[in-house]
This record gives structure tokens, sequence and C-alpha cells, in this order.
């Protein structure tokens, strides 16, 4: 059965992503993380309101910047190190929800060099504004 907000997203949302998007970034808690910048992977996923997505006369101005996406990560790493791939996340769903044609957030990311036996570590978040 699915929830009042897979409704809502499904049928009143359209579906704005961008994948792997690779990001040097100061992060960690251990003394090595600490002195450099490390590859972070961002997958981010809005969901807008058709309402505010819907171009009539196939405008920019009519639909969300994807642009938004990138310069909100780059503000978020931008302000300096940071411990927990938790917080970046957080932060940075935060961020994007502050954007009033934003509905829900899906953001994660991941270090893709963490492990020699592993493709990546990461973490994800997902956040939504109250259903209108």
């Amino acid at each position: 059965m699915r929830s009042a907000l897979d409704e809502f997203l499904s049928t009143q949302c359209r579906r704005i992503f961008l994948r792997r998007y690779s990001v040097d970034v100061r992060i960690g808690v251990r003394d090595t993380e600490k002195r450099g910048a490390q590859r972070v992977c961002f997958s981010v996923d809005l969901h807008v309101l058709l309402s505010a997505s819907t171009p009539r006369a196939d405008q920019l101005s009519e639909v969300l910047d994807y642009d938004l996406i990138r310069a909100t990560i780059a503000e978020r790493v931008g302000r300096g190190h940071i411990h927990l791939l938790e917080t970046l996340c957080d932060d940075t769903a935060e961020l994007l929800l502050a954007n009033p044609k934003i509905h829900a957030v899906r953001v994660s990311a991941e270090k893709p060099d963490a492990y020699p036996d592993s493709e990546s570590i990461g973490v994800e978040v997902f956040r939504s504004k109250p259903l209108p």
C-alpha cells in the first residue's frame, strides 16, 4: 500500500535528479582524513511541484534551474571541514528544501575511495515538507 506522501510525489511532482556528481570535500574524523580533501560523489533527487515546474513558454524561468543542485552542494562544502557524511547530507537536504519550489529531496553522498575492497561507502537521507 502506498503512503499519502508517495501518492502525492508520484502524481503532483516532477522528479529532477543529479547522479554521481563528484566533488573534492574536506571530510572525515580520522587524522588522515583531515590532511586533505577526499572525493565524494553526490546523487540528488528533487521532487518539485508540477505547478511550479511545468513550462508554458519553454523558458528556464518557468522551471527549477538544475544549477541550483550543484550550487547548493558547493555552498555547503565551501563552509569548511565536515566530520560526518550524515551532517553533509542533512545540511544539503535542508538547504535544498529551503527553495519554495522543492517539496521533497533525497541526498546521498558516497566516498568511493574510502576502502580498497569496496566500491564506496555512503549515506542517504530523505526529507519532505508537509503535504499541502
